[in-house]
């Protein structure tokens, strides 16, 4: 019996110590990611209203290749003065001023040179500052820019850095104004409308989501002042443009509003494409190893209330243009590439349509599509509050500034918004918490696959506001 017990005894400790090595294996390989604390006196901006303004004026930094575009679209939203411009170059100033010109629009200011965005951000007659420049400036440009009194929209990524990240949180914090990520394929007509059917539940419960910037860049490598987007590709790895991928697949998972990315874990496949482009077309003696980002990067995203996001960017390859833009519920499907699609039970179909104008639904499942009239009927019942249209019809018309119609759908947002004294549908912590995939798939893929650690850019307050409720109030 002895013999027995002393056995019994040594089996218990083995698995005892087994179950304690695999405990300690779930979070050993974890990257931990630094969450400095909240400076003193300042709190979260989760829901952030500011007093209405009547006349948002507005200065423009980088009139390139975005931000003509930008000025334009914003020539046609009420309630806006366009004050000042500024680009490294004087004559693509004086290219947008004549835009103003033609319009009977009254002149801007003009700033131009390396120092001239400086000069700008300090005036005193300026709202929102409007960022379009290459990606390395914007960090330095947005905190300058609120540290000076003003909300900033900014392109993306609007922050490559880690430390940057935190910079742009804590000055927006601290000085109570809002930063706000040009993520326009949010406002997408079928992105809105889904995402209103996601909130409303006729997907049931979302779990995975699928996101992506698939676009084969070749016709514009050499349209970026100085190069810099090569130059990065050439030198940084990660996903370097996530927000075409995460942000609508973040809406879609209410992240930051009730969940929140917890960690991820990325991979690549070497470049070919690029280094090919480059020997072919500026002769120069270059292989796979002298290009630093990847053909392919592929993220996998974990969330606090276990749900997961599939990220993938390829700028490289000969393919067809995707966002990849797929959600998965407990009660059908969508996907917006390679073509719009809807899959639902079928009782909740004809839970979700109604009785009336029913398309015939006999022996549909969510094994199949829904028929082209099932489906659009559900997009014109859902379509998305802030969607009307006239305000569509002025979208489409500006052509492709406007993107079909998602880009002056984000900045009449970004406007009424303000105007209202309401949140903006974007937050500082949507900006970093997208903003982040940039250095933490790096740091994953330095690191062998590691699986890295997410902040939690709230500092704790995630799970304050429940659900995505753009344009309603701000309660």
């Amino acid at each position: 019996m002895t013999k027995f017990i002393k056995s019994l005894f040594l089996v218990c400790f083995i698995a005892a110590a087994f179950v304690s090595c695999c405990e300690k294996s779930k979070t050993s390989y974890l990257i931990k990611t630094e969450t400095p604390a909240r400076p003193a006196g300042q709190t979260h901006v989760v829901g952030l209203a500011v007093d209405p303004i009547e006349t948002i004026r507005v200065g423009f930094i980088g009139l390139g290749m975005r931000g003509p575009g930008a000025v334009q679209r914003f020539m046609h939203i009420e309630g806006v003065e366009v004050v000042a411009l500024c680009d490294l170059h004087l004559d693509r100033v004086e290219k947008v001023q004549q835009m103003l010109i033609n319009a009977e629009i009254p002149k801007a200011a003009v700033y131009y040179g390396a120092d001239g965005w400086k000069e700008l951000v300090a005036r005193d007659d300026l709202d929102l500052i409007y960022i379009a420049t290459s990606w390395d400036e914007r960090g330095d440009m947005i905190v300058t820019a609120v540290e000076n009194g003003k909300h900033v929209a900014v392109e993306h990524p609007g922050a490559l850095t880690m430390e940057d990240i935190w910079r742009v949180v804590n000055v927006a914090e601290k000085h109570r104004k809002h930063v706000m990520l040009l993520a326009n394929v949010v406002y997408n007509n079928f992105e809105l409308t889904t995402l209103n059917m996601i909130q409303q539940g006729v997907f049931g419960e979302t779990l995975y989501a699928d996101g992506a910037y698939i676009h084969q860049l070749e016709a514009f490598w050499n349209a970026y002042e100085g190069d810099w987007r090569m130059k990065a590709n050439r030198t940084m790895r990660g996903d370097l443009y996530p927000i075409h991928g995460i942000g609508s697949a973040a809406l879609a998972l209410n992240i930051n509003r009730g969940d929140r990315l917890t960690h991820l874990v990325s991979m690549d496949t070497r470049p070919v494409s690029i280094p090919n482009w480059l020997r072919e077309n500026r002769g120069e003696n270059v292989t796979w190893e002298d290009v630093a980002n990847g053909q392919n990067t592929m993220t996998l995203i974990q969330t606090e209330k276990g749900k997961a996001i599939n990220l993938h960017r390829d700028i490289a390859s000969p393919r067809p243009y995707s966002r990849m833009y797929a959600v998965a519920g407990t009660k059908g499907y969508l996907s917006a590439f390679p073509r719009q699609g809807i899959a639902l039970e079928g009782d909740f179909v004809a839970q979700a349509l109604g009785e009336d104008g029913r398309p015939d639904l006999n022996d549909l499942d969510a094994h199949s599509w829904l028929p082209d009239d099932a489906r659009q009927a559900l997009l014109a019942k859902y379509r998305h509050p802030i969607i009307n249209d006239e305000l569509l019809e002025t979208a489409r018309s500006l052509g492709r500034i406007a993107h079909g119609g998602m880009d002056f759908i984000m900045d009449y947002r970004l406007i009424y918004c303000l105007r209202n004294g309401l949140p903006l549908d974007m937050n500082v912590y949507d900006f970093a918490t997208w903003n982040s995939m940039v250095p933490l798939t790096a740091v994953s893929l330095e690191h062998g696959s590691a699986p890295v650690e997410i902040p939690d850019f709230t500092r704790g307050y995630w799970n304050l506001v429940q659900g995505v409720n753009f344009a309603l109030s701000t309660e």
